[in-house]
């Protein structure tokens, strides 16, 4: 077979433009590709719903592909086994209600599962807005982050989406854009993003769950996002909170659709 290159260019030009266009109207919009988000776009897509996953950086993952401090290996607890256990995830006992596992091993498998359950993923995509109609979220406004990073004045594009999940983390980004930009008011104790504390695990692993949930009409709060929203402390490098919250965030989405 002799290959061709227009053929190459021809096949993903036309493969991802049925990927974008099938995800510019989506029951969940999920912002974010670490742990939570991913949890949180495999289980919604395995029950059926259809999830857009956007992530601005090339790879995902989140923090979980450093483990702790480049050490590659992840720490949860025995109440989130059961998640890494259903993704195929080898845990390993260490001490009492303790687990780890190979972060490699981990957020890759969690993310092919995530897109085998049907969730469609981009990544190098930036939400740069949300469109707002009678006080709800609607859908969000999405740009290339090369462009973001470039500072080039190139017009964004539109996703209509049920419903949204901002997952990305310290940032909080969908949560900033509509504290700035939109006159909605957060679900939180002020009203508005009360700011990540420092780090206490305990406190932060339970935190993260409690805070789990959603913070304005059409849009919900997971992973550490939910944290920082609430004002809640960090939890440093063990992830069962993460996979818990996602799971959580999956679930009150479908009881209420």
């Amino acid at each position: 077979m002799e290959l061709d290159e227009i053929v190459i260019s021809k096949a993903i030009i036309e493969r991802f433009s049925e990927k974008f266009l099938k995800s510019t109207s989506v029951d969940v919009a999920v912002v974010g590709g670490g742990p939570s988000g991913l949890v949180a776009a495999y289980y919604l897509a395995s029950a059926g719903k259809q999830v857009a996953l956007f992530e601005r950086k090339l790879s995902l993952g989140g923090g979980m592909w450093g483990g702790g401090m480049m050490f590659n290996e992840i720490v949860i607890q025995s109440e989130a086994k059961d998640i890494l256990d259903q993704f195929d995830v080898r845990t390993r006992p260490y001490g009492d209600g303790y687990y780890t596992a190979d972060a490699v091993e981990a957020i890759s498998t969690i993310c092919s599962k995530a897109a085998r359950a049907g969730a469609t993923i981009f990544n190098c995509m930036s939400v740069e807005d949300v469109m707002i109609r009678d006080g709800r979220v609607t859908g969000l406004v999405i740009n290339w982050s090369p462009v973001e990073m470039a500072g080039l004045h190139v017009d964004p594009m539109t996703i209509a989406a049920g419903c949204v999940v901002d997952t990305t983390g310290h940032a909080t980004e969908v949560l900033k854009v509509i504290e700035r930009k939109a006159d909605v008011q957060l679900r939180t104790p002020s009203g508005k993003i009360m700011g990540e504390r420092s780090m206490w695990a305990d406190k932060a692993e339970r935190l993260t769950l409690e805070n789990t949930g959603e913070i304005c009409t059409g849009v919900y709060v997971a992973g550490m996002s939910a944290n920082a929203a609430f004002g809640g402390p960090r939890m440093g490098p063990i992830f069962g909170g993460m996979l818990l919250s996602g799971r959580k965030v999956a679930d009150l989405i479908l009881a209420s659709s």
